[in-house]
């Protein structure tokens, strides 16, 4: 088992104060089989406690094969986070506010926001976006890798459009101040989604595809309109950010700079796509993430390399988003440019949008 992390305090001064955000991420397992259920180990709650994060949202949405199952496991999804955080009261709260956020920053509790990977488990019911919304539900991602009623995913063969719906439920997710999250949208609907509309969204786990093209990147052309309307792109801690093997740290840097220089410093953070609790890497992770991956390419969800660790090795700890200020001062970027990426972006955006 990984020994419980306990930060040393080296690193960037100015960690501890910072807001500190992660765009996708979570306290729990992630990227591994389902798990959805099982209690938080005390091993996971002290992780987050000490891995100075002020935030992260969390996939809160569930799958099914009808709409009126995903929905149901939605509901059941959001219900154990409850549930989690209930149990968890010193370390985990719920944020459906930028005040809320701010208030766990000061109690040094984890913000938990809940956020939708898909949205399938609408089906073409507006009204069950508003119960959601209701349960705090405030990031929804249009579609997942394949094509649903809003709109085509990212390993959709046709690079298809934002659907009349799609239109319909942007304007509506608008309007309650939902974050539109376009990570896994094709190309097209990405596109569209930001013309249609009416104020900011974001891509919050991805990559660019200037630096490795991928279908789960990004085209510079997307992320400069995202970042035109006030948009924020996080970067992921995944294997799709180079060609050869496992991603490294500096493959990491390289997007963010990239992006950076297409985007410009405000519209730039991270969105790790993992649990803040490291992964183990050995034979027993190994086998479950080839069953893993297979299981996602039978389904037809699985992009090219996820047959890979879907971390990034030298990361690979709680405490990888002061390892990656860190790293980003030590390749000469300032303070105040760090501080906008590891978090102050994302607070921004939520501020304008929530």
């Amino acid at each position: 088992m990984t020994a419980i992390f306990q930060s040393d305090e080296a690193g960037w001064s100015g960690y501890d104060a910072a807001f500190v955000v992660d765009a996708l991420a979570s306290p729990g397992p992630f990227n591994v089989p389902n798990r959805i259920g099982r209690p938080l180990t005390a091993e996971m709650v002290s992780n987050a406690a000490a891995s100075g994060i002020t935030a992260v949202n969390v996939t809160a949405s569930g799958s099914g094969e009808t709409p009126d199952e995903a929905y149901a496991r939605s509901l059941e999804h959001l219900a154990y986070w409850q549930r989690e955080v209930e149990s968890n009261p010193d370390v985990l709260s719920l944020a459906a506010s930028v005040s809320e956020i701010e208030a766990a920053k000061s109690a040094g509790r984890l913000a938990l926001i809940m956020g939708f990977q898909d949205t399938v488990m609408l089906g073409t019911d507006l009204a069950r976006m508003d119960e959601f919304h209701a349960q705090g539900v405030k990031i929804v991602q249009l579609t997942y890798n394949l094509p649903n009623l809003v709109g085509e995913g990212c390993l959709s063969p046709g690079n298809g459009c934002l659907t009349d719906f799609g239109r319909e439920l942007v304007a509506h997710l608008a309007a309650a101040g939902v974050l539109i999250d376009l990570s896994h949208c094709s190309q097209r609907t990405t596109a569209e989604a930001i013309a249609a509309a009416p104020g900011p969204m974001s891509i919050t786990h991805s990559g660019c595809s200037a630096v490795y093209e991928h279908p789960r990147n990004k085209q510079d052309a997307e992320m400069r309109a995202m970042a035109e309307r006030g948009g924020v792109i996080g970067i992921y801690l995944m294997p799709f950010l180079n060609a050869g093997g496992p991603a490294t740290a500096d493959d990491l840097y390289l997007h963010i700079e990239h992006a950076v220089n297409v985007c410009g410093e405000e519209h730039v953070g991270i969105g790790s796509d993992n649990s803040i609790t490291p992964t183990v890497d050995d034979e027993t992770y190994r086998a479950t993430l080839q069953q893993f991956a297979d299981e996602r390419l039978r389904l037809g969800i699985g992009a090219p390399g996820e047959h890979e660790v879907l971390f990034v090795p030298d990361l690979n700890s709680p405490a990888r988003m002061r390892m990656i200020a860190d790293g980003l001062l030590a390749r000469g970027h300032s303070e105040a440019r760090v501080e906008k990426i590891v978090g102050g972006n994302w607070m921004r955006l939520l501020g304008e949008v929530w």
